[in-house]
Order: structure tokens, then sequence, then C-alpha cells
């Protein structure tokens, strides 16, 4: 299944690589951490490594290193501002549980 984002998250981003002034899209990834195992990492990438996925949106692109793949297939990437906060929400299908602050996964 593929990455998606909503049309809140792409803007973001696009806003994101504009005011940044160069860049190709976003890296997703997953790395090892906090109390459930799992942690989402976002970062702006300039070039693709060569056995990335890419998933192509209008105006960018989102790369997923094949190691993260297994555990991002099919999430959805939604931007969301509530009262005082903003960020970024994933919509992982792959999810078993989440710890209580919400910054760490597994699947």
């Amino acid at each position: 299944m593929p990455i998606t984002m909503t049309s809140a998250a792409e803007d973001h981003v696009l806003k994101s690589l504009q005011d940044r002034k160069k860049g190709i899209g976003v890296r997703l990834g997953v790395k090892t951490t906090g109390c459930s195992g799992l942690a989402y990492v976002l970062e702006f990438v300039d070039a693709p490594a060569l056995d990335d996925e890419v998933f192509e949106f209008d105006s960018f692109k989102v790369l997923v290193d094949p190691k993260s793949m297994i555990y991002l297939d099919g999430t959805e990437l939604d931007y969301v501002k509530a009262d005082f906060t903003e960020g970024f929400e994933f919509r992982n299908p792959n999810v078993k549980d989440e710890c209580g602050c919400g910054e760490s996964f597994h699947v």
C-alpha cells in the first residue's frame, strides 16, 4: 500500500520546502526508541538513496527506506492544528499499540 497525505500535510510540507529553498521532499522513517519500541522520523531530503521507495506528490516526494517501509506501509500523514499545538499525525494501520505519551509505537 502507498504512503498518503492529507491536503493539510501536503500544504505544510510544500510551504516548508519553499521556506527552506532546497530539497526534493521529505524522508519518512522509523527509529528504535521510546517505551513501545519505534518512533517516527520525518526530515527534509535533498537527494534520494538508491534503495528508497519514492512516493510522488504534486511538487515533492516522500521517500522511505526499505527497512522502515515494513512498518509504514499504508500510513497516512496529516497535519493538525488544535488549540495550542500543531504537528504531524501518523495514521498507521500496522500499529498494534502506542505508549501513553504517544511518542512511540510497536507493530
